[in-house]
């Protein structure tokens, strides 16, 4: 195991700076996920991190040491690809002991090496078989052996679940989070899904434009996200915004929206009466009320998703955005009636308007 940190990495392409002085610290055995849109420069950082991509200014520093100057093969770093990347006319067991061979390591050690890779990944009975004879999943669990076989301080995994179908990326994800708690290996891993990274990581690293928006837990960025880019790509569907005006009156605090919306906020809103503020509401965080709730407000139902266990609502509300919530409940919703909404109050984000920050 090794730590991984680093400190002001920046990287450009001719005049094109794509990654701004990134500060990260990674710990040892820690499962570590960069998420982002495409072009945040998540996959160009883990590439940095191997080696396989010059860092321009900055330092990149493994187990304590700065490996800016070391060729990837010389930083003790396993990595596995989108791509399988497997050799079609080597076997199952030729391709997880070839980088083995190259490092010239006894025959005894690459038998056994391969043997005990085989073993926590199932291969066992796949060593005499060429990929063409191999699933999508049995090819990307070849992949892992050879990084496994290695013994690297660190894997990095680059988007390596890209290729296979959802049903086959859900088993996946769940045998690598298992497979790095049981090795301990301190790891990198690139995505752009964020239930890949949810459900995966010790710890989120979400990016935007090249800089971090915010490094946390899973839980505190769904919860506590520092701005309206993670609100807003952190969670699914994602999170609804609705423009508007603090107000205060015997109540309490307001939110008030284009078209006359009026939706009640927490009490213990801080934000000054005439704060331009962004409301954020999760869909799980709406609901449908049969009532005339003070709290409630009108809305206009569009189209529904159902999706099994739950249905994703979708209505228009007057002058403003449309908003999803989540509904677990069956209900004779017809497109185009009207329906009275209301917010959780405990969980209405405010942000900035200008900045997106959130507020207090």
């Amino acid at each position: 195991m090794a730590t991984v940190e680093l400190e002001g990495v920046r990287k450009n392409f001719g005049n094109l700076e794509v990654v701004h002085g990134v500060d990260l610290a990674i710990g040892e055995g820690e499962f570590t996920v960069l998420v982002g849109p495409s072009g945040c420069g998540k996959s160009t950082l883990l590439r940095m991190i191997a080696g396989l991509e010059e860092v321009t200014s900055g330092a990149v520093m493994i187990g304590g040491e700065v490996v800016n100057h070391l060729p990837p093969k010389d930083r003790d770093i396993a990595m596995v690809f989108q791509n399988y990347a497997l050799y079609p006319h080597k076997t199952v067991a030729a391709n997880m002991e070839f980088g083995l061979k190259l490092r010239r390591l006894p025959d005894a050690e690459i038998r056994r090496r391969v043997a005990a890779a085989a073993d926590i990944l199932g291969l066992a009975d796949l060593l005499g078989r060429y990929p063409r004879q191999l699933s999508g999943g049995q090819r990307q669990r070849v992949a892992m052996g050879r990084a496994i076989v290695r013994d690297p301080q660190v894997f990095l995994f680059d988007e390596p679940l890209s290729n296979l179908d959802a049903k086959l990326r859900v088993q996946m994800r769940t045998e690598i989070k298992a497979l790095q708690k049981r090795l301990a290996t301190t790891s990198v891993y690139v995505t752009h899904d964020q239930v890949e990274a949810m459900t995966m990581a010790d710890r989120i690293v979400v990016m935007h434009n090249g800089h971090i928006e915010q490094v946390g837990a899973p839980l505190d960025l769904y919860e506590k996200p520092a701005n309206m880019f993670v609100a807003g790509f952190i969670g699914s569907p994602a999170m609804n915004f609705i423009p508007g005006t603090v107000a205060r009156d015997g109540a309490g605090p307001t939110l008030r929206a284009a078209g006359g919306l009026r939706i009640r906020l927490n009490h213990d809103c801080a934000c000054e009466a005439g704060r331009e503020v962004v409301c954020g509401i999760r869909p799980e965080h709406l609901s449908i009320t049969d009532g005339d709730e003070p709290d409630a407000f009108p809305a206009e139902l569009r189209y529904i998703e159902p999706t099994g266990s739950q249905t994703f609502v979708f209505a228009d509300i007057p002058g403003g955005p449309q908003v999803c919530l989540i509904t677990a409940q069956p209900r004779a919703l017809t497109p185009g009636s009207a329906i009275r909404l209301r917010a959780a109050r405990e969980w209405i984000h405010l942000f900035d308007r200008e900045t997106g920050a959130v507020l207090a």
